[in-house]
């Protein structure tokens, strides 16, 4: 069991979790993943990790309520406990495997929208602990779901914009990239986590303005070791599955709109036996051969 020590709702529908987990804390890198259950006929929910504190033991996670699982995961309170806790999974980030004379060269503008926020935090922090300072736009719909923007700022330069103008600048990262860069500022390394469509778009854009960008996948994820194939994604024409082989990938490479719809085919057994069918070997990672959704 992992006893949680800290719950609180940080926004409307948007929970953060501190949580005694020992072991993976202290092998957490910045970028990596977990799988939590409730309890033991829980769903098992892909989490990122927003923080962790290896001395301590404990691992910061921060989620949206979208659905049951997450539903009865927020209900959860200090002094309770997951029945599982499983991490960490997936690869760091390439930046964590970065020389300091590469990280030195690199001018690095981190997007984060909605609940992306959790995940670029521990990125910009492991930065700011080189002694690189980043820039991080944090996108929200609104003020009331801007979420760890005091933590953000102790870490890097932050600029917020919401697409109802309601706190900071208004409208869509995409934007407010533009806008930096109209203002003289200089990029030749983006991190862009959020929603898929949001991540599109920002590719989109840095692609416009010549800027590399590396993206964080978080699709749908089953078993998160490679076996079950839910997570299958098409980077460069070639087949990968985010939870072994990210869940960083090269933006410009990712194909978001088969990974949108395949997203959406997956959720339902009719759609699962059609991507089966259509997928054939590919369809599954791991072995390929498993037959994890029979």
């Amino acid at each position: 069991m992992y006893k949680i020590l800290k719950a609180e709702e940080i926004a409307e529908n948007i929970f953060l979790m501190e949580v005694k987990a020992e072991r993976v804390a202290k092998h957490c890198m910045p970028g990596q993943f977990l799988v939590v259950r409730c309890d033991e006929n829980g769903e098992r929910i892909p989490l990122t990790i927003c923080d962790y504190n290896s001395e301590s033991g404990t691992i910061t996670i921060v989620f949206q309520v979208v659905g049951a699982s997450t539903f009865d995961m927020s209900k959860l309170k200090e002094g309770d406990s997951f029945y599982d806790v499983a991490g960490p999974l997936g690869n760091k980030s390439e930046l964590c495997s970065m020389t300091k004379e590469e990280l030195s060269e690199k001018k690095i503008i981190f997007i984060a929208g909605g609940v992306g926020t959790a995940p670029v935090y521990p990125q910009a922090k492991w930065l700011f602990e080189q002694g690189i300072k980043s820039d991080v736009i944090i996108g929200a719909k609104t003020k009331d779901l801007v979420i760890l923007e005091d933590e953000m700022k102790k870490v890097a330069n932050v600029f917020v914009t919401t697409d109802d103008g309601s706190y900071g600048r208004t409208g869509m990262v995409t934007k407010c990239l533009e806008d930096l860069v109209n203002e003289g500022h200089s990029y030749n390394h983006c991190v862009a986590i959020g929603p898929m469509i949001m991540m599109k778009f920002t590719c989109l854009t840095t692609k416009k303005l010549s800027i590399p960008t590396v993206v964080s996948l978080n699709p749908i994820m089953v078993d998160a070791t490679g076996m079950c194939g839910a997570c299958r994604v098409t980077v460069g024409d070639k087949v990968k599955f985010a939870c072994v082989d990210g869940p960083e990938f090269d933006g410009h490479l990712v194909d978001f709109d088969e990974a949108m719809k395949r997203s959406t085919i997956y959720k339902t057994e009719e759609g699962r036996a059609y991507l089966k069918e259509v997928e054939k070997d590919t369809h599954h990672g791991g072995c390929g051969f498993c037959k994890g959704d029979e």
